[in-house]
């Protein structure tokens, strides 16, 4: 009877062992629908009903050729690795991305993660078409090594609309034996406006022009942010500043530079604006430009020659110096998979091997550990870079709010004055009345 007991023990327990294994599989799929067995790369990550895919994101993103390919190169990472994540792209030019985007929020059909802009984010924000990401931040997206300064530059009233993919910074990046050519040796160290006129003034006199004007917004914001103001108030119902004096000063220099021939005319600037080929600093009949850290490597290789970074002019430079985040990550509220999208955003941001394709080419990586450890990944000029971010980001201040809704349209004001001035068809006294008329009419539609 014991013998006959313990036989029908065994046969009980055979039949009880394809059931255990069935729950097993079926834990297995449950799992990987969590997206807790994502990394395992097994079966566990297919769908009962065969190989499709369990997961569908859509990214877009605005850029060049070289962005779109090692974009694409990324998400390809991602997908090997995480094989029940299947993830659709769009991407396009600057202007055209954003004309595609408009009637895609309108409809309700944005994709679940879009390449944001700091002009954008606050108008996309308050629509109510971004994801507060706050919750998402420790888990899964991990900024444990990121300046809280950097982070805070992707808030919208306090709340977390958007991960900076890098960080920028403003400089002059310059052909030395150019300046050389001019009788200076160097950029002086915290060089002032005046040093900046003198200097430009002398590269003049030995038939150069020192650089190719300024992007209006961008530089005069700075400007004011050595005075301890901004280019619109806290709240964005109308400008930052109160006194036109400070218009008149910025504005009035860089349209004497013009007049005093040690920068190119209007005209010539209006022909040539966004062509890099015909940038002076190409031709070698320019010392060098003002613009973002991001941009030196592509300037750098076109003038085929060495080059240098040089901070910012003052007095109190440190004051309007900032780090700009050269474009956010953002979750769209309408999307479906918030928790997947927020995952290839930490991927983005923390994994090594995406980050040795990436080299930084949406600005200076934000994790710290990512920063070191891809340096010796790096060319000499994309180190130039890297290097002088560095320096500039322990000799910053935190960034402003970003710009109000309706400040492309302040923005495109200001370009048209601009122009205005330096075709001497206005007075800059003249342009910095208009200007606050204009600007204060757009942005009291926030209040």
């Amino acid at each position: 009877m014991k013998k006959r007991a313990v036989l029908w023990m065994l046969a009980a327990l055979l039949m009880l062992l394809p059931a255990c294994s069935g729950s097993s599989g079926n834990g297995g799929n449950s799992s990987a629908n969590g997206g807790n067995a994502v990394n395992s790369g097994g079966n566990a990550a297919e769908t009962e009903a065969g190989d499709k895919p369990q997961t569908n994101l859509r990214i877009a993103w605005w850029g060049g050729d070289k962005r779109h390919e090692y974009t694409q190169q990324v998400i390809e990472m991602y997908q090997q690795q995480n094989p029940h994540v299947k993830i659709d792209v769009e991407y396009a030019a600057f202007d055209d991305y954003w004309k595609k985007l408009a009637p895609q929020a309108a409809a309700k059909q944005l994709p679940d993660i879009v390449q944001m802009d700091i002009s954008y984010i606050v108008q996309y924000a308050k629509n109510g078409q971004l994801e507060d990401l706050s919750s998402l931040i420790g888990n899964p997206i991990k900024l444990d090594d990121v300046n809280e300064n950097v982070i805070s530059t992707g808030q919208v009233d306090g709340v977390q609309y958007g991960i900076p993919t890098g960080v920028n910074v403003l400089g002059f990046h310059y052909d030395p034996a150019l300046l050389a050519k001019a009788g200076v040796d160097a950029i002086p160290e915290d060089w002032t406006w005046d040093q900046y006129v003198d200097i430009a003034l002398k590269a003049r006199d030995t038939g150069l022009v020192f650089d190719s004007s300024m992007q209006p917004d961008v530089f005069f914001h700075y400007f004011l942010r050595t005075k301890g103001l901004s280019l619109y108030n806290k709240e964005g119902t109308a400008l930052g500043y109160e006194d036109d004096a400070l218009f008149s000063e910025f504005f009035g220099r860089l349209a004497n530079l013009i007049k005093e021939g040690a920068v190119p005319s209007q005209e010539k600037l209006t022909q040539t604006k966004g062509i890099l080929e015909e940038a002076d600093v190409v031709k070698g009949t320019g010392i060098g430009v003002w613009q973002w850290s991001n941009q030196y490597v592509a300037l750098q290789a076109a003038v085929n020659r060495p080059m240098q970074l040089a901070p910012m002019a003052g007095p109190d430079m440190q004051k309007g110096l900032y780090m700009q985040p050269s474009m956010f990550w953002s979750v769209t509220s309408t999307s479906k998979n918030k928790e997947e999208a927020a995952r290839f955003i930490d991927f983005w941001i923390n994994n090594l091997d995406a980050n040795k394709r990436i080299k930084g080419e949406r600005g200076v990586p934000i994790s710290a550990a990512i920063k070191e450890a891809i340096m010796p990944e790096l060319t000499e000029p994309e180190q130039q870079v890297f290097d002088f971010v560095a320096a500039m980001e322990a000799n910053s201040s935190p960034m402003s709010p970003a710009p109000p809704v309706g400040s492309p349209e302040v923005i495109a004001s200001l370009s048209d004055l601009v122009e205005q001035i330096n075709f001497g068809q206005i007075t800059a006294e003249d342009a910095a009345k208009k200007f606050r008329e204009e600007a204060n009419a757009i942005l009291a539609n926030n209040k």
